[in-house]
């Protein structure tokens, strides 16, 4: 049976007067121990904690797969975040990779004319090959052409696509536009970009500078201006003209002024684009234009550790088979990779692969 206060009182013999004291030293006592208690509870919970940093800095802060579920056309893993702060002007372009000549030539062996690596984080030239001979740059053309278009363009106006589309070389790539067709400007510029058509090319020069050939003005002070100097377009598509030349080196500088802008490299993202318009007869038209890039359409894997962005093709004769591409490693860094006339497509990714293999 538990004693009440005044009987423990009586058994130890305490005063009334005693026992208030005894009580009151007690009480202090009791929450001394629990205050030492807890300072030492919170000492150990600290040194745990620490030990467990310490642990995890030393042991597993590197563990991280750094391969991350990817969406090429998805705005916050593609485009929003791919190349972060790279669409700026004070971004990435506010400096530029420096070639003198052939660099690296023997770290790969490549058929290809003309080719190199460039890697923009830190302004170094990774593999360069005849970078300063002018050359025909096929399809790889329209990438001046969507900067001219994005600079000097209206993307939200409507075109109506006239017999200029009509003129280009038979069986060459098109976004297979009539004459009458009413579309954006905007979906016109991808549909010359994905699906890399002539005529939508075509249409795009006249629209935007009233002709072809005051468009093709445009293109070349704009090559100029950003001192591609070994360049001179005759047309706004690529398709083969004595005239018609650039240098791997000068669509670098191109490449790197068009990244600029945020549609841009929605556009080199795309697999494929969707668009509906009317054509001559106000009817609906709906189509689906599929990106040229076999990265993109399955025919070609990138090397382990390396993710292809996006970019642009050209294949003509003259040209043999040609790429632009941007890319980035496993840690965000990006890259560009150029090859003018590969002999074929069938030679031009896997020597893109050996390229890019230099990445990491």
């Amino acid at each position: 049976m538990k004693c009440t206060d005044e009987q423990r009182r009586k058994q130890l013999g305490y005063t009334e007067r005693e026992w208030v004291r005894f009580l009151a030293q007690e009480k202090k006592k009791k929450k001394r121990q629990q205050k030492n208690i807890l300072i030492l509870v919170s000492f150990f919970a600290v040194l745990a904690c620490a030990g467990f940093l310490i642990w995890y800095l030393a042991f597993r802060s590197h563990d991280y797969t750094l391969i991350l579920s990817y969406n090429r056309t998805d705005t916050v893993l593609g485009v929003g975040t791919i190349l972060d702060g790279f669409e700026s002007e004070d971004g990435f372009a506010s400096e530029l990779c420096v070639v003198t000549g052939d660099t690296n030539t023997s770290a790969v062996s490549l058929e290809s004319y003309s080719a190199a690596l460039f890697d923009l984080n830190n302004q170094e030239t990774l593999y360069a090959l005849d970078v300063f001979t002018k050359r025909s740059p096929a399809s790889i053309t329209k990438v001046m052409t969507a900067l001219v278009t994005l600079k000097y363009g209206n993307l939200d106006d409507q075109v109506t696509v006239t017999s200029t589309a009509l003129d280009i070389e038979e069986g060459s790539s098109v976004a297979d536009l009539k004459v009458g067709d009413v579309l954006s400007l905007r979906q016109l510029l991808y549909g010359m970009m994905v699906v890399s058509g002539n005529d939508a090319a075509m249409v795009i020069a006249e629209h935007v500078a009233g002709s072809v050939d005051a468009f093709v003005e445009l293109m070349n002070e704009e090559a100029e201006a950003i001192g591609a100097t070994g360049t001179h377009f005759t047309n706004p598509h690529g398709l083969t003209d004595s005239d018609h030349y650039t240098t791997v080196y000068d669509i670098y500088l191109i490449f790197n002024e068009a990244m600029k802008d945020d549609t841009f490299l929605d556009i080199i993202n795309r697999k494929n684009f969707y668009a509906e318009y009317t054509d001559a007869d106000g009817n609906a038209v709906a189509v689906t234009w599929d990106s040229t890039n076999e990265y993109f359409t399955g025919d070609a894997t990138a090397p382990d550790d390396v993710i292809v962005y996006g970019g642009k093709t050209g294949t003509t004769d003259d040209a043999g088979a040609c790429l632009a591409l941007l890319a980035k490693d496993l840690y965000g860094n990006p890259y560009v990779a150029i090859i003018l006339h590969s002999e074929s497509k069938e030679t031009l990714y896997p020597e893109m692969n050996e390229l890019l293999s230099l990445i990491s």
